[in-house]
């Protein structure tokens, strides 16, 4: 058996950021573009730009820069504030596993 857990931030009982958020930021920082991302995710341009502007407006911060398309196309990059919110959201999660595992095993093994 094994314990679960997860981790997401709310702000007056509305999501903010939680796992969903982190990987589509994630994927958008790799491929550079939020229509490659979603590809990607299998999931389409609007609905991982919908879960971009959601929480950028919960947060009240931006967290890509875009481009506009051309000849090479656009593209999106991570604004340090999402960067720095991956890093730590990341870490947070690994500690409460981390901390859940321990406990899980102090209480019922």
């Amino acid at each position: 058996m094994q314990v679960k857990s997860k981790v997401w931030f709310e702000k007056d009982g509305d999501l903010v950021f939680g796992i969903g958020k982190s990987l589509i930021l994630k994927a958008i920082g790799e491929a550079g573009s939020i229509n490659k991302a979603a590809k990607k995710m299998n999931m389409s341009y609007r609905h991982a730009w919908s879960y971009i502007r959601s929480a950028e407006k919960r947060l009240g911060r931006p967290l890509l820069i875009k481009v506009k398309g051309g000849r090479e196309g656009g593209g999106a990059v991570l604004t340090d504030c999402a960067k720095g919110l991956l890093e730590k959201f990341e870490k947070l999660e690994e500690d409460v596993k981390i901390y859940t595992n321990r406990r899980y095993k102090e209480i019922f093994l």
